[in-house]
């Protein structure tokens, strides 16, 4: 997959393409069935698939101090896409300047002038455009004056709820990690590279890797989870998760902590991703020291059987 950092990177002489425009952030199953329809019509019209993203998130540039949590960092995003055959990935520097752009010139000049769009692809939820004055309709005309097609993706939704970056933000943000997974297609992540704690875990025979992670990181609510610890180029390694600010020991900072099963080493330094599989518990606090060693070797337990 070719990665181009904006639209006017498209090389001269580039032919036409199939275009999907959005944030994509998770690439849930919503954004995966767009781009998969957006890459089986670039294989079937003969021509390169591209999907144009934006960094830094549009809501933080719009309205500043309102940025979402983050499902997934760019480079984790940018697998994804990859993972989905897509030919072409372009990040949009979005600026306060782009987002004043008007709907008909922002057609005009990423589309048809940079990338020869003879088909776009968008969610039926798509906006562009200052203001997010435009919408699939006004695409669909515009389509028609510059001589591209348009289609719709549905959305993707389970018993009726809709898979949406909102609506998993939501379910992360409440811990409640199966229902982000079913509407990610796979388990939610946080990715962080391990500093150096108070090392209690070590000292109660349960040493954890205490995860920094990204400032907007979508991190799940306060509580114990069963997760896999994944190290790049390792296998994946079982992981009791604590969330939290260490309530027994007085703590205020909010941590992530992970006691990976069944290995020694050293972590210090490497970058790490958890992949959370279930919420075993709420954060709790103990009068001693023993009942809460006797907590941790059940939570090892439960993890133990979640993640087998």
């Amino acid at each position: 997959m070719q990665r181009w950092r904006g639209y006017e990177a498209a090389p001269g002489g580039w032919g036409r393409s199939v275009v999907t425009i959005g944030v994509f952030d998770g690439v849930h199953q919503g954004h995966q069935a767009t781009i998969g329809h957006a890459v089986a019509r670039a294989r079937e019209l003969g021509v390169k698939s591209v999907v144009v993203t934006f960094d830094p998130h549009p809501a933080e540039v719009v309205r500043p101090g309102s940025h979402p949590a983050v499902l997934t960092e760019p480079a984790r995003k940018a697998e994804l896409i990859e993972a989905l055959g897509v030919d072409v990935l372009c990040v949009v520097p979005f600026t306060v300047e782009f987002s004043r752009l008007p709907a008909e010139a922002f057609v005009h000049d990423i589309l048809v002038e940079h990338l020869h769009a003879a088909l776009v692809v968008v969610g039926d939820n798509f906006r562009f455009g200052h203001r997010a004055a435009g919408d699939v309709a006004l695409l669909t005309r515009l389509g028609r004056t510059f001589g591209f097609g348009v289609e719709g993706a549905p959305l993707v939704a389970e018993a009726g709820t809709v898979f949406s970056s909102t609506y998993i933000r939501s379910c992360v943000d409440a811990g409640d990690v199966r229902a982000a997974a079913a509407a990610l297609g796979r388990p939610h992540r946080v990715e962080g590279v391990v500093v150096r704690g108070d090392q209690r875990g070590r000292e109660l025979g349960y040493p954890t890797a205490n995860l920094l992670t990204h400032r907007y990181a979508a991190v799940p609510a306060d509580g114990v989870y069963a997760a896999r610890l994944v190290r790049r180029g390792g296998e994946p390694l079982a992981a009791a998760v604590s969330i939290g600010t260490n309530p027994t020991f007085s703590g205020r900072e909010r941590r992530v902590e992970a006691y990976a099963l069944d290995f020694s080493g050293d972590l210090y330094g490497e970058r790490l991703a958890l992949d959370f599989v279930a919420h075993l518990r709420e954060q709790r606090t103990y009068d001693a020291i023993e009942p809460l060693v006797a907590q941790i070797a059940e939570d090892v337990e439960r993890t133990r059987r979640a993640v087998s």
